[in-house]
């Protein structure tokens, strides 16, 4: 249980295995953000992601993997963000998901009541929204609430200079808005469980 202190917890899990895709970048950018909002926020991408195939029927986890499910576990929000590959979500980044099973049992079931922002990047713009869509749906399947604001970054486009810092300004609005939200939420639920404990609601 978090003490009343504590600050929420975003976790950014996704782009790819290159450190510095432009997922990761989408990331970083995001919880920059929540950071300047009061969260706290920890990124699991580039080689982090690289999981074993989840498989439901061993109890045995990678040190990596059991490091994001307990993550998983004790965040307040989160952000997804995935390449479209071949018009839906990477198998590298839904495998990550996969891993939500293991909280199938948790008194907070997968991302049950957590606000969840989602990010596809793409080379176009169709496959770039197919796959936002599927992230939503996803975070719908784990019981998350998608913030209304959505990203759609197309990479064919300059968005990121050679720093990491978003040079598109329409990018730029979805990203710090998909912050904003994700981090309202995460701080009014604070808030209200706060409040429930001293008050033993």
């Amino acid at each position: 249980m978090k003490t009343v202190s504590e600050r929420p917890l975003i976790l950014g899990i996704g782009g790819t295995l290159r450190n510095q895709s432009t997922g990761q970048k989408a990331l970083a950018h995001v919880l920059s953000r929540v950071e300047e909002r009061g969260a706290r926020t920890e990124l699991i991408s580039g080689q982090a992601l690289d999981l074993p195939l989840y498989s439901p029927e061993s109890a045995e986890r990678s040190e990596a993997a059991a490091r994001l499910v307990a993550r998983m576990r004790a965040c307040d929000g989160v952000v997804l963000c995935s390449p479209a590959y071949h018009g839906s979500v990477s198998g590298l980044v839904k495998n990550a998901l996969d891993y939500t099973e293991d909280m199938n049992r948790d008194a907070r079931v997968y991302f049950d009541g957590l606000p969840v922002g989602c990010i596809a990047c793409g080379a176009g713009w169709q496959a770039t929204g197919q796959t936002l869509a599927a992230l939503r749906a996803i975070a719908h399947a784990l019981r998350g609430w998608p913030t209304p604001m959505g990203g759609m970054i197309n990479s064919t486009q300059p968005v990121f200079d050679a720093d990491g810092t978003c040079v598109d300004a329409s990018v730029r609005f979805q990203l710090d808005t998909i912050a904003d939200q994700v981090t309202e939420f995460a701080l009014r639920k604070a808030r209200i469980e706060q409040v429930q404990r001293r008050t033993g609601g």
